[in-house]
């Protein structure tokens, strides 16, 4: 949704990694973000470490319909971003997203257990969206963005 504009009902997961560039524009400058989305299938384990060199922030995203995607964010996403994300000595910079709240009725993380998870882990941020019903998405990006570029010493 971010990148085209668009959701797609019949989206296929990601093997591997899929590599994205989208140009956004902030007030005081036009940054260009390269984006890998990376697969959660356990067979590509091995090769995602390679992916998180020169990570400069991630969105660790669970569907709040699945709480095995939500148990994941520590043991798997969060675990690999802190290992293998080479940050120059910075502040790691993540954002927690429960997505797909467009699916109430079959909800089974509520967003009070994805705000005690976010504490808990010092995320940045946390934050609910709906990539079908574009709600937040940007702003889930632009907090992102914005939390880079500060703790690179830029004001924006």
């Amino acid at each position: 949704m971010f990148c085209e504009g668009s959701f797609e009902e019949d989206y296929k997961p990601t093997l591997g990694a899929n590599i994205v560039r989208k140009d956004v524009n902030l007030e005081k400058a036009k940054v260009r973000l390269i984006m890998w989305d990376l697969a959660g299938q356990e067979k590509y384990s091995v090769i995602r470490s390679m992916y998180f060199q020169g990570c400069e922030g991630a969105l660790l995203v669970y569907d709040v319909t699945r709480y095995n995607t939500f148990d994941s964010i520590i043991s798997k996403w969060l675990r690999d971003y802190n290992t293998h994300a080479s940050r120059s000595g910075r502040e790691g910079v993540f954002i927690l997203i429960g997505n797909k709240t467009d699916l109430t009725n079959q909800r089974v993380v509520p967003t009070e257990k994805g705000k005690e998870l976010a504490e808990k882990i010092k995320a940045s941020h946390f934050i609910e969206t709906s990539a079908k019903l574009n709600q937040n998405i940007e702003e889930a990006f632009m907090l992102l963005v914005t939390k880079i570029l500060k703790n690179h010493g830029v004001s924006v």
